[in-house]
């Protein structure tokens, strides 16, 4: 065991997508307005009181033009217009908006605590359909709306501003009846609080406690830039767009630019960059090496497969993982650090449901399990934990003011445990292992599949790179050129194929693939080409979802409505619903996992709601579960007032959308859970035949949610050798 200190680098990494239209200068969604709030200030704010505390930051240069925007105060978005309007002056649809979208925030922890915030929602309703919308919103009063406005926008001030700022402290202390001088107090102290983000950073940079690091400009895949092909070597089988893409130019483009903004705005040129979403290649080496950083970031995933000598994963010890390498290509080198996939993730998928004080303990304990493994030696080692740096606190209740506080303070008292930023560390122990070759691949499943391979994501790529082949012989005016490049750098970004696929869907996906085809239609009207028909149709289309559980087994689960024990649905598939939001600005959810199985002739689905299914605002949903087999049918289940009990029915659609009733369904109870079952007879399939099913829940046949969102969950019936094909040790 080492008695030496372990280093601790924190790498957080800052992004959002970039909302701006460049023609109509509107912001289409307005989280970077309210991020910079609360997590881009408050991150590092933090930080004040705990002077021995290092960490680096990773400020996207396309996130930062947008915070420098607003602080301008020259960014608009329909957000903050319909915030800004007298209530007495809102028309019909701008209410509607209002009610539809200012509760897009995390209801236990942002909502609830604020008693007239939360009273407005249950107004308004906590799961409402559009019909819904339009009625409520008639009984709304003037001083309703100006609560909202003031509400929507006062939860997102961090809680530096909180605490210390006397017009936000007087606000959450009055609480309700705000008046246009609060709004007007609050909107001056918003602008205000924006203006400080970037100056906050420069300050702890200034005074040696934080790195700032960067990313290329609009957050792109530069291996895909650089290569789409890229993406065999990880998926040898994987079906790739039409045409290769091959434009490092562009690569060199987004790193270059970012290099010299970063510049202009902080005073001298950044030396560490996490690479877009962690994702790295060979070819990016040079690039980025030729603008002067002298180190990068991605996964030890990348490590174990750039290790390897074939195409298994090997085993690292901690001591492979925890030291910096040095990788080079075609003369040129750079260093990398490898981030430790599990305390990375378990900050910010794990440490919210716990107090701060124990999370804090729990990582301290961890650090300390990998010191302790370490061999005697005078070699120095470094943990990386590296992570989105603004999305993950809001599930906190208190914001993870405690979490970082009591990590902080632990951190701060243990000679056994030192913070450092990246560069600190590799300015006092340079590197001196070498890298023979760098596996291409992101953070996420040492790939990128997330980007490229899909039906939809390959026909982004498509319509990239056609609208690329014509800029690039286009004669037209400088400016207009100009900014028609712009939009196409934009619509390299990382964040368009997020969405496409079947990795990720949120309540956002219309307007991410309405933005990314508008960005590339806007490239055709700037050199005065018409836009091709197919920028008019969504690229996202229903698709076959992947479970994050397969069914295994067969099961028998008896159809009480309980959960009767632990192993009832244990080899059932799991569709779990709070991990598809993907968005961190989802509302919360009628439902929240499905579980799906079957024995050789009956299908079996149970739902878990995130609420009551006793209470009486309970009764007025139904649920319905559409499948796809022979023909399409469809399962009904509601509430019958008149005999105070559920009744479910069998339905078959026909091609015209209207359902025609094939019986009764017996088998189905409501409890604690949703379970039904019903043979596959009733579906007319054999063994083996594919069959998919979604699941909606509707008020009065508006439909409020369907899972999966824009897809369906495929299963094959089962054969008699299902178990013997599905066993395993």
């Amino acid at each position: 065991m080492s008695n030496k200190p372990l280093y601790v680098a924190f790498v957080w990494h800052m992004h959002q997508p970039y909302y701006k239209d460049l023609l109509t200068g509107e912001y289409v969604l307005p989280w970077v307005r309210l991020h910079a709030l609360k997590d881009y200030y408050d991150m590092v704010a933090l930080m004040d009181p705990y002077p021995q505390i290092k960490a680096t930051f990773n400020l996207v240069p396309s996130l930062l033009l947008q915070i420098e925007d607003y602080a301008a105060g020259t960014a608009k978005d329909k957000f903050l217009e319909v915030t800004v309007k007298d209530p007495k002056d809102l028309t019909s649809a701008e209410k509607f908006f209002i009610l539809k979208n200012f509760f897009l925030a995390n209801w236990d922890t942002m909502v609830k605590p604020y008693p007239r915030y939360y009273d407005l929602l249950l107004k308004r309703g906590r799961f409402v359909s559009g019909a819904d919308i339009a009625r409520v919103a008639k009984h709304f009063t003037t001083h309703d709306w100006m609560d909202l406005q003031v509400w929507f926008n006062l939860i997102w001030f961090g809680l530096d501003y909180r605490e210390n700022d006397p017009v936000i402290k007087e606000l959450f202390a009055k609480g309700k009846n705000f008046t246009n001088e609060d709004k007007i107090a609050f909107l001056a102290k918003q602008k205000e609080l924006i203006g400080k983000v970037i100056p906050k950073y420069k300050e702890a940079r200034d005074r040696g406690q934080i790195e700032i690091s960067t990313t290329p400009f609009y957050h792109p895949i530069l291996p895909l830039l650089c290569d789409s092909n890229v993406a065999r070597v990880s998926m040898p089988d994987i079906h790739l767009p039409h045409v290769r893409f091959r434009h490092p130019e562009d690569a060199e483009t987004q790193v270059k630019r970012a290099v010299e903004y970063f510049e202009k705005l902080f005073g001298y040129k950044p030396v560490g960059m996490w690479p877009s979403e962690g994702s790295v290649s060979p070819d990016i080496i040079p690039i980025i090496a030729d603008q002067g950083i002298k180190w990068i970031a991605t996964d030890e995933g990348i490590l174990a497969r750039s290790l390897s000598s074939s195409t298994g994963m090997p085993n690292l010890a901690s001591q492979e993982i925890l030291k910096p390498y040095v990788i080079q290509k075609d003369g040129k080198q750079i260093n990398i650090v490898f981030r430790n996939h599990f305390l990375s993730d378990r900050v910010g998928f794990v440490y919210s449901r716990w107090s701060g004080e124990d999370a804090a303990k729990d990582l301290i304990h961890h650090l300390h399990n990998i010191r302790q493994s370490l061999p005697q030696s005078d070699q120095p080692y470094l943990v990386s934990i590296i992570l989105d740096g603004e999305n993950a606190w809001e599930y906190f209740p208190d914001g993870a003011k405690s979490f970082f506080n009591n990590l902080y303070c632990m951190l701060s008292q243990d000679p056994l445990l030192k913070t450092t930023t990246v560069n600190d560390f590799m300015e006092q122990f340079p590197p001196q292992a070498y890298l023979p070759k760098l596996f291409p691949g992101s953070w996420i499943n040492n790939n990128f599949r997330i980007w490229i391979g899909h039906e939809e994501d390959n026909k982004a790529w498509d319509y990239l790179l056609n609208a690329r082949s014509l800029l690039e012989g286009a004669v037209v005016d400088e400016e207009k050129l100009k900014t028609a490049w712009e939009e196409l750098y934009i619509a390299e970004g990382s964040d368009w194929c997020w969405w496409y696929g079947d990795d990720h869907s949120s309540e956002n996906d219309d307007t991410f693939d309405a933005l990314f085809r508008k960005h590339l239609k806007n490239i055709y009207t700037l050199i005065g080409q018409p836009a091709p028909n197919y920028l008019d149709l969504p690229i996202k289309q229903l698709k076959v979802v992947a479970p994050i559980k397969e069914p295994t087994y067969l099961i028998q689960p008896i159809i009480d409505g309980e959960v009767s024990n632990f192993f009832e649905w244990l080899a059932a598939g799991v569709f779990d619903i709070e991990k598809a939001k993907g968005a961190m600005h989802q509302s919360q959810t009628i439902l929240k996992k499905i579980y799906y199985g079957f024995d050789l002739a009956n299908f079996y689905l149970r739902l878990d709601a995130s609420f009551d299914l006793g209470i009486e605002e309970a009764h007025g949903l139904s649920y319905a579960v559409t499948i796809f087999a022979k023909d399409k049918y469809q399962i009904q289940v509601k509430f019958n007032s008149s005999l105070q009990k559920y009744e479910a029915e069998f339905m078959r659609v026909t091609p015209e959308g209207t359902t025609e009733k094939i019986s009764n369904l017996e088998t189905f109870a409501i409890k604690k859970v949703i379970e039904i079952g019903f043979p596959f007879a009733l579906l007319e399939v054999e063994p083996d035949q594919e069959v998919q099913f979604s699941v909606s829940v509707m008020r009065m046949d508006q439909e409020l949610e369907v899972w999966p969102k824009g897809g369906v969950i495929a299963f094959n019936v089962p054969t008699e050798n299902f178990e013997a094909e599905h066993w395993f040790v």
